[in-house]
């Protein structure tokens, strides 16, 4: 992996972009996007919508707000002119779990609710970070028995001695997210909010690495997928595209005494074939497969038996759009420390550029 695609990888890891509070990544991924697209805009729920190989004005998708690449108009118009090709999304959500402040008491201790699949014990001795800088340690009451730990019994410590103190950092309401470095060891990368920065990395490379594409392509970075993929419905429902992708990343079963799956780092980009949200569309998840072989890209077929992706909010818009998913493995997801390989990334991304410089057929 190029040191280049590293450093992309750790500026979106690092942002901050709990469910809700998107900003600051979806200004980061606006300002890498406009040099590869004809157009970038963000739609009502805060969806970062870059548009690529546009053919027909006046749809849903509208023209772009903002300018992107230069000649952008002639290059869309050879690109996409051609006959047989699709209206094609790609979903990479930008929001992250987190917390969100519910109470804060006389000693300025920060009670809190949970935003997206936060668990208790992932969260001993970690730290958060408000979108102002403030940073915060996880506490606990007492314990009579560590399986007493739950949400009611902890608190956020921001080193404030009384209420009036918390509140000249932090108010009611305020989101918080981990906070931790990317860190590398050996072929993979360990950081916060690899679910989905990575899947948003994913695109942002295919949209720098993409020749020429028959397809009209929407590279769409998405808001508030973890409390109920919010922003992919809403956005599919504007494109109304005819063929949807999603970029996320999937579990693993390769780490001692795992659950039974298959999927392992190393072994190549997965290929959803189901999961909690959707049955993915046999006809385009075969048109994936064959695309890896032809290519001689490494991957491998994932069944997801818990969890969901945008894919499975994009097939039921309108009147249902066959979807699918390229899933870049990762352990030890919804942690502080989420693990991926690079090479895996890089499986995915080559995977997804060669599957749009191809007819896409099924």
């Amino acid at each position: 992996m190029k040191e280049e695609t590293r450093e992309l990888i750790r500026n979106l890891t690092e942002a901050f972009g709990p469910s809700g509070q998107e900003e600051q990544v979806r200004e980061l991924i606006a300002s890498l996007m406009r040099p590869h697209v004809d157009g970038v805009r963000t739609d009502a729920l805060g969806n970062l919508i870059c548009t690529r190989g546009a053919r027909r004005v006046g749809t849903a998708g509208g023209p772009a707000a903002t300018a992107g690449r230069p000649g952008a108009a002639g290059t869309a118009t050879a690109e996409a002119g051609a006959g047989g090709g699709k209206k094609v999304m790609l979903a990479a959500h930008m929001d992250e779990i987190g917390i969100i402040v519910t109470h804060i008491d006389d000693k300025g201790f920060l009670r809190f609710g949970t935003i997206g699949g936060v668990m208790p014990h992932r969260c001993l001795g970690q730290r958060v970070v408000f979108a102002n800088g403030t940073v915060g340690v996880f506490g606990h009451e007492k314990l009579d028995d560590p399986k007493d730990l739950k949400f009611e019994r902890m608190f956020v410590d921001i080193g404030a001695s009384s209420r009036a103190e918390a509140e000249e950092k932090v108010r009611i309401g305020d989101a918080a997210a981990f906070t931790r470095p990317l860190e590398r060891a050996g072929n993979r990368l360990v950081a916060k909010a690899m679910d989905d920065r990575i899947g948003c990395a994913v695109l942002v490379e295919v949209a720098r690495r993409l020749g020429t594409s028959p397809h009209e392509v929407y590279f769409v970075f998405t808001v508030q997928e973890e409390v109920g993929l919010r922003g992919a419905r809403t956005a599919a429902f504007g494109l109304a595209p005819d063929v949807a992708i999603a970029v996320d990343i999937t579990l693993t079963g390769d780490t001692p005494k795992a659950e039974t799956m298959e999927v392992s780092l190393g072994k190549g980009a997965a290929i959803k074939v189901k999961d909690a949200s959707l049955i993915c569309h046999p006809g385009l998840r075969r048109s994936l497969e064959e695309t890896a072989r032809a290519h001689g890209i490494a991957y491998q077929l994932e069944i997801l038996e818990r969890g969901g992706t945008d894919a499975g909010a994009m097939q039921l818009t309108r009147e249902g759009v066959p979807a699918g998913v390229i899933s870049v493995p990762c352990r030890y997801a919804h942690t502080p420390s989420e693990m991926v390989d690079e090479g895996d990334v890089e499986a995915c991304i080559e995977l997804l550029v060669k599957a749009l410089e191809g007819p896409l057929e099924w």
